[in-house]
């Protein structure tokens, strides 16, 4: 490992420590180093706050050093006034003669432009140090910036012989995850902005789509409701955390949002523009195997976690089939899907 690459290494694991607030914008971190030793350390913490070179710059005792100094930043610096001022001009103004950086941003408004800034200033740019590690940190907003929607991933548990759900107009679901695995739900919860499912989960299991086995913000709950049928005393409608209902009615529902979409068309796409008009970079998909299975025919999903339980139910609904092709257009695809299988042995 190169000593580049062991700086943007560590800028990497501070950008995750904005996991959690720093979305819709991107994670990044970013590292000064004079003399070999860092002097300087930053990410971007939450939305709307100081961006990480400029928390990295801050830090910085001796602001003499800074003009002999290298900036290590995960993606490239902006270079466009938004809620703050560029980073690329800052970089500048403190005369800060190397810039390395892990990827470019793909923003329409930075676009290489960062880049282009700090060259023209006369800083040497080094551009792709650990990139592709770079761009994954970023899944949710590179899909948004190059595919034109969320991030999506689907997640389902499923038994021994293939089963998600025995059949049942009432009654408690059958429970193919442990303590543990309902735990991990909740941390990827908190890890997208916005979770969705279908008229009949919500109608069987009644869930509250909430964060509360892990520590994080409250998904946007999206529920798919035609006819709006579903009563009114679901916890979905609890008034909580912020609730979409995407229906082809009119009516009003209290304490929610109503999305219209013209359900002789696929719905998919109609959803997926809606959340990006409400700034939601990823999405969750925890609903039943008809709504699982309509990403998966339309071939909108990105990522998917599969949990495979001991027990045997014999019967019932079956579990979407995921089929990975081999070969994968790198035009089609920013990076890999990713399939996760985890054993339930409870």
């Amino acid at each position: 490992m190169t000593n580049d690459e062991k700086y943007m290494k560590r800028c990497i694991q501070l950008a995750k420590n904005g996991q959690l607030e720093a979305p819709p914008n991107p994670m990044v971190g970013a590292v000064v180093v004079y003399n070999e030793k860092i002097i300087g350390e930053g990410y971007h913490a939450k939305f709307g706050e100081a961006h990480a070179e400029v928390n990295a710059i801050a830090s910085v005792e001796d602001q003499k050093l800074l003009k002999n100094s290298t900036i290590y930043v995960s993606l490239e610096p902006c270079s466009h006034y938004g809620k703050t001022p560029p980073c690329a001009n800052l970089i500048v103004e403190k005369g800060i003669p190397r810039v390395v950086i892990g990827c470019k941003d793909p923003f329409s408004k930075v676009a290489g432009r960062g880049i282009e800034v700090l060259r023209k200033a006369g800083c040497e740019v080094k551009v792709g140090v650990l990139g592709k590690e770079c761009m994954e940190l970023n899944k949710a907003f590179f899909t948004v910036q190059l595919k034109h929607r969320p991030f999506i991933t689907l997640k389902w548990a499923q038994s021994a012989d293939g089963y998600m759900d025995v059949i049942r107009e009432n009654g408690e679901p059958v429970v193919l995850s442990s303590s543990y695995t309902q735990m991990i739900a909740h941390k990827r919860r908190a890890e997208h902005q916005a979770i969705m499912i279908g008229t009949r989960t919500a109608l069987l299991d009644n869930p509250s789509l909430s964060v509360r086995s892990w520590c994080g913000p409250q998904p946007l709950r999206v529920v798919i409701d035609r006819q709006l049928k579903l009563p009114r005393h679901l916890n979905l409608f609890d008034g909580t955390q912020p609730t979409m209902v995407v229906t082809e009615k009119k009516e009003d529902i209290t304490g929610c949002s109503i999305f219209q979409a013209n359900f002789s068309h696929s719905i998919l796409p109609q959803i997926m523009e809606e959340l990006l008009r409400r700034n939601i970079q990823s999405l969750l998909v925890e609903g039943g195997a008809t709504l699982l299975l309509s990403f998966l025919d339309e071939d909108i999903w990105d990522e998917a976690y599969v949990e495979h339980c001991p027990q045997v139910l014999g019967r019932g609904i079956m579990s979407p089939t995921l089929i990975i092709p081999k070969k994968t257009s790198k035009k089609k695809l920013i990076m890999g899907r990713n399939y996760h299988i985890f054993d339930n042995f409870v």
